[in-house]
């Protein structure tokens, strides 16, 4: 019975003694927190207070003795052995290489810095010169006397215009025709050197008429056999013949340098028209030309050295073709030779005056096949008829 009663006794003196054992551990508790309290509301008044107020801290402080790393212990202690032998020796020190950094490998002695965080576009160095360089450029002041190249910006719109331009380009002669915007009436707005073909005193072609009979001397023509070549020039068609051939006429020479066709001829005799008209066209050694216009009609006969020109056409404009064959120039010509003469121009721009004109009374006749091989590629290609002007024509007996 007394045990029991003891086993439940015990238990409530220590629940009795509680309180107490509880207030003493809190007691405790604050005693300990007040000096810790007390320190800050120390240091947060001496932070508060004037600088001049403010305890003076210590000018020196305690050096910390550091232990030395291994690696560096072992390299000093290395290299103040090796000193002290020069020295007991007699020699000079000798002297140490820089400490590289082991970590690194030999050919680098620095860590490369990592790339900036603030600024993970940057340009390298090579780009902030030159951008430097460009500024400072820029900011040179220029000569006053130095031309300043100004830009002109070029629009698609002014792009045709240059493209179509009727004056002379990259050293190209304007772009005439015998018809519409570029033909004869407006050769003379093409470009200034066509200012002639307007307002010269003497062109041609002339519708000759009332022409002064005379006994003049017959032109004397030196033709013979010779290479040629064949060129569609966009105007004509045209055969260029190899030097050796010449005319003698009124007490000059000049040398056959090419002859072309036009439909219809550009000559007239008495208002007459021809099928078509030959021009050769000759110059002396002074570079005054003579041009020998012979008539052409229809006719049964095939002519010959027309034929020869047909039988070389290229297929392409402004392509020479070398005829494989040569051509005997005196075949153009008709039996009679009498002739008008008067002075006139080239009937082509720039319409150069101061020409020669020889144009042979009789006409040549070539077939209708050969006419109408010329009318497929040049159905119109003359110019029309200029003012007489009071010029002397001259009309052999």
């Amino acid at each position: 019975m007394l045990a029991r009663l003891s086993k439940i006794a015990l238990p409530l003196a220590l629940l009795a003694a509680s309180p107490g054992l509880r207030a003493e551990e809190h007691k405790s508790a604050e005693s300990d927190k007040a000096p810790a309290h007390a320190a800050a509301e120390q240091a947060s008044a001496t932070e508060r207070a004037p600088a001049a107020e403010r305890p003076a801290k210590a000018e020196h402080a305690a050096p910390v003795e550091r232990t030395a790393h291994p690696r560096k212990a072992a390299s000093e202690h290395a290299a103040a052995a090796e000193a002290a032998a020069d020295e007991k020796d007699g020699a000079a020190p000798t002297p140490r290489k820089p400490r590289l950094n082991p970590t690194l490998p030999v050919h680098q002695t620095h860590p490369t810095p990592p790339p900036s965080l603030s600024h993970p576009t940057a340009k390298p160095k090579w780009a902030r010169v030159g951008r430097a360089q460009a500024i400072k450029t820029a900011e040179r002041p220029v000569h006053p006397e130095a031309p300043v190249a100004v830009a002109t910006p070029v629009t698609l719109a002014a792009l045709p215009v240059a493209a179509t331009s009727l004056h002379a380009e990259n050293g190209r002669a304007p772009h005439w025709t015998y018809e519409g915007a570029t033909g004869p009436t407006a050769w003379a707005q093409l470009s200034a050197e066509y200012a002639t073909c307007a307002n010269g005193a003497r062109q041609s072609p002339i519708d000759i008429r009332e022409g002064i009979k005379l006994e003049l001397e017959p032109v004397v023509f030196e033709y013979r056999s010779s290479g040629f070549q064949v060129v569609d020039n966009g105007h004509t068609i045209q055969a260029n013949i190899q030097p050796g051939n010449y005319i003698r006429v009124m007490g000059r020479r000049f040398q056959l340098l090419q002859f072309h066709f036009h439909r219809p001829s550009e000559e007239l005799i008495d208002g007459r028209p021809s099928e078509m008209v030959a021009h050769l066209v000759h110059k002396d050694q002074d570079g005054k030309l003579a041009v020998v216009a012979v008539l052409i009609d229809r006719g049964t006969t095939k002519q010959p050295a027309i034929q020869s020109v047909w039988n070389n056409l290229p297929l392409e404009k402004n392509e020479e073709v070398a005829a494989s064959t040569r051509i005997d120039p005196t075949q153009l010509l008709p039996e009679n030779r009498r002739y008008y003469a008067y002075m006139g121009s080239l009937t082509t721009p720039p319409c150069t005056e101061g020409v020669l004109w020889i144009v042979m009374k009789q006409p040549m006749m070539a077939t209708s096949e050969q006419i109408d091989l010329f009318a497929r590629l040049y159905p119109m290609n003359a110019r029309p008829v200029q003012a007489t002007a009071g010029r002397l024509i001259k009309e052999s007996n």
